[in-house]
Parts: structure tokens; C-alpha cells; sequence
């Protein structure tokens, strides 16, 4: 299995180089970008398993970047910064991101926040499920495609594990920690928003009103439930 590659975006040196070392130590091939410019230059140019952006750049911040690259990619992103506020946790989830952490970080806890973003779900749906129609979207589990009248709609990695694990206990009211575990990995079980905002990306993208939604329901104080059709 080839080694994933992580395309690091910061405009400052010395912590791409502790950064860079720290991941080519464990083996990823890592690439480097100084601006919002450069960074957008080589997700275009190349194909990237991971990126970590900054959110404080010179030009423009690392969440309009994540908005840019949600345009045409589904690539896992991280996004680095030094605030620590929920509404910007929230702000960068809303743009497309992955994940979050706050600067100063440790080693470890990169390393485990990268390969929480990497991972593909492993969640297998019922055998009856490996395709599902909700209304007019069609999702096949097989190929991890979601069209909606023929057209592809595009969904991130995270947000198609999270749309599968839901698919795997239809009709089941799944738990906040449960649903974090399962789809981010064992380290999280507190980040609440995170679901919040990818409820809500996957609402857009799923009910034929997000607002009143008829197949991804919240279960008040729990968790949520996806609904078959009957």
C-alpha cells in the first residue's frame, strides 16, 4: 500500500519543517505550499490524499481555500489555526473541512487527527442496502456515488462514511459518541458541532428540504436517525 500524500499549507517555514519531519518519519509523502495561491497552484496540478491549511494566510484565509477546493475535490482536509472559539470550529467545518485543530498541538495528536481523516469507514450496509433510493437521490454503496436524477452529487469522504454508517442502522436512533466513533474514530466522542455541520451538509445534499427533513431526522438529546422510506 502506497504511502498517502499530504500537501501542508502554511506561510510559516519553521512550522512546515517540524511538520514535514514529523510526517515523512512516518512514512507520507508530504509536499509544501507557502500561500493560499501555491497551495490551490498544486491541488490543482496534483492529486493529494490529505491537506492541512492554515487558516491565517496573507492572501486569503485556509477556509476559502477548503470553500475552493469543495468545489471539484472530496479530499480529506485539516484545518490548522490558532482559534479556539466554537464558531470558527464551526465556520471551517461549514466550508468543507474535515477536521480541526488548535495550535500549539502536539505530535500525536496530529498523527492521530490525520489518520482519523484518512480512514475509509469499514461499515458494511445490509446486503438489501447496497443500493438506496431516498426520494429522488440514489446512493450506491459500491461505488460511493449519490445522484439525483442522474446527476453525480458530491460528497465528501466524511460525509459519505457518515451517510453509510446511518444506511448500516436504518431506522435506528444512533447516539452522538456512537456516531463520532464510528466515523471519525475512537479519540472523539465530544464534538457535537462536528455533527451538527455534517448533518446539515449531508441535509442539503440528500432531502428535498433541508429545513424539514424527511430522512436524516434529530432525535432531541440523542443523536439522529435516517428514516426509509416506506
Amino acid at each position: 500500500m502506497s504511502a498517502a500524500s499530504i500537501l501542508v499549507v502554511d506561510d510559516e517555514p519553521q512550522l512546515r519543517r517540524v511538520i514535514r519531519t514529523l510526517l515523512a518519519a512516518k512514512g507520507y509523502e508530504v509536499s509544501e505550499a507557502r500561500s493560499a495561491t501555491e497551495a490551490l497552484e498544486r491541488i490543482r496540478a496534483a492529486e493529494y490524499d490529505l491537506a492541512l491549511l492554515d487558516i491565517n494566510m496573507p492572501e486569503t484565509t485556509g477556509i476559502e481555500v477548503c470553500r475552493q477546493v469543495r468545489e471539484h475535490s472530496e479530499m480529506p482536509i485539516i484545518i490548522l489555526t490558532v482559534r479556539s472559539a466554537e464558531s470558527d470550529k464551526v465556520a471551517a467545518l461549514d466550508a468543507g473541512a474535515d477536521d480541526y485543530v488548535t495550535k500549539p498541538f502536539g505530535a500525536q495528536e496530529l498523527l492521530a487527527r490525520i489518520r482519523a481523516a484518512l480512514r475509509r469507514s469499514t461499515i458494511t450496509p445490509k446486503h438489501e442496502l447496497s443500493r438506496l433510493r431516498l426520494g429522488e437521490i440514489e446512493i450506491n454503496f459500491a461505488s460511493r456515488q449519490v445522484k439525483t436524477a442522474g446527476t453525480e452529487v458530491r460528497l465528501t469522504s466524511k460525509e459519505f462514511d457518515l451517510l453509510l454508517y446511518f444506511a448500516a442502522h436504518a431506522n435506528q436512533t444512533l447516539t452522538h459518541r456512537e456516531l463520532l466513533q464510528a466515523v471519525w474514530g475512537p479519540d472523539y466522542g465530544e464534538e457535537q458541532e462536528y455533527l451538527r455541520v455534517f448533518i446539515n451538509r449531508l441535509r442539503k445534499k440528500i432531502e428535498p428540504s433541508p429545513k424539514s427533513p424527511r430522512f436524516l431526522l434529530t432525535e432531541p438529546w440523542v443523536g439522529y436517525r435516517l428514516r426509509l422510506p416506506e
